[in-house]
């Protein structure tokens, strides 16, 4: 039920809570144009603010169109790539990437797959993202691994050339891989580490495969001396994001599940582990339920270094612009509070991220000038 709260184009605005998460989702963007009492100087704002996106999976995130064209299906729908309302699991949602994943098995396709990507990112007002995706996915008959990763760096790399938006890639191993799969998939990523990768991930189904049985893949990723994130505590296992922590993940996909623990989130917060949050993502794949108190007001009480993504642009039907704006309503905040948090989430990013200090400087400074221009 619709209990108050507007749009503009797709972003969330006003009252504060998430009791009417279930509106929000089913509201066709002729009926949010309709509301009126929209305040178009927060919207516009967050519009034109430069956006950093760290959790972003890119077969989750490809343009219908480009899917169309890979994988030869014009008779393709939106709705075929895109998170249905009645999604009751992170195993439902994960069935939406099978079709982004047949186009992306050429090296043509997966360099086609990062350029659409990222250019579809520049009206979105991103200007850094670490895009993230599967290696072992794509690797067939033509293509090794380490063609499956090249073939991504050079489409991103075109695509920088059109859109100026700087990236890096992070090479998620699969929860339902062996470890030789898994393994292998590390050794050829941190070959690239500071040539268009900066880190490797752990994705797929968290209920099924939690993260103590990944121990010895992490342990050689820390011999490797390449940085990880791990998906964790997305399907309701705080021991997961513990376990994660314990291996030395820098970050943590999600997290939701900590929430439930304060000595873990004072630990997190200590050692400024940043949390991955993608709030749209969060409620369609039910790591918590609509009537379930958002962590956000929660993590940014506690001092976690704490950002807002998208995980998958397509799937979840968002936007950065979305995303800031549903974080500012989980949060209680509005008019300027709402701008005010969505800086904050931005600074917290460039922490977070795998940037060098060097590199971190420079989106500061970029950032920075947002806020005089203003």
């Amino acid at each position: 039920m619709y209990t108050g709260g507007t749009f503009a184009d797709g972003i969330w605005l006003g009252k504060s809570g998430v009791d009417n998460f279930e509106w929000m989702i089913s509201r066709s963007e002729e009926e949010n144009e309709m509301d009126l009492n929209v305040d178009m100087t927060i919207a516009d704002a967050i519009r034109k603010m430069p956006k950093i996106d760290l959790h972003c999976h890119l077969d989750g995130s490809l343009p219908v169109m480009t899917v169309k064209k890979l994988t030869g299906r014009t008779d393709l729908k939106d709705s075929d790539l895109q998170a249905e309302r009645d999604c009751n699991s992170l195993k439902t949602y994960l069935e939406k990437f099978a079709l982004p994943l047949e186009g992306m098995q050429t090296r043509d396709g997966l360099i086609q797959s990062a350029r659409d990507f990222l250019m579809d990112l520049k009206e979105d007002g991103v200007i850094y993202v670490e895009v993230r995706f599967a290696p072992m996915l794509s690797v067939g008959t033509d293509l090794s691994c380490g063609q499956v990763i090249e073939a991504v760096i050079e489409g991103m790399r075109q695509g920088e050339s059109c859109t100026g938006i700087k990236w890096q890639i992070i090479c998620c191993a699969m929860r339902h891989h062996d470890f030789k799969t898994n393994s292998e998939m590390i050794e050829i990523a941190s070959q690239y580490l500071g040539h268009g990768v900066c880190a490797v991930d752990l994705a797929g189904d968290e209920a099924a495969y939690p993260a103590k049985i990944f121990r010895p893949l992490f342990a050689k990723a820390k011999a490797l001396g390449i940085p990880f994130t791990i998906h964790a505590g997305e399907c309701g296992s705080e021991d997961n994001v513990r376990e994660s922590i314990r291996m030395g993940a820098a970050r943590i996909g999600h997290g939701i599940a900590m929430s439930h623990d304060g000595a873990l989130m004072d630990e997190v917060a200590k050692r400024r582990i940043g949390i991955e949050l993608c709030p749209t993502s969060n409620y369609q794949t039910h790591a918590l339920e609509p009537q379930d108190e958002y962590p956000l007001k929660l993590f940014l009480d506690k001092n976690i270094l704490v950002t807002i993504n998208t995980d998958n642009r397509t799937v979840s039907q968002t936007t950065m612009s979305r995303e800031l704006a549903f974080a500012a309503k989980l949060a209680g905040r509005v008019g300027e509070e709402a701008i005010e948090l969505a800086e904050k989430l931005m600074e917290n990013a460039v922490e977070a991220s795998f940037l060098t200090e060097e590199e971190k400087a420079g989106l500061r400074s970029r950032l920075s000038l947002n806020k005089v221009d203003k």
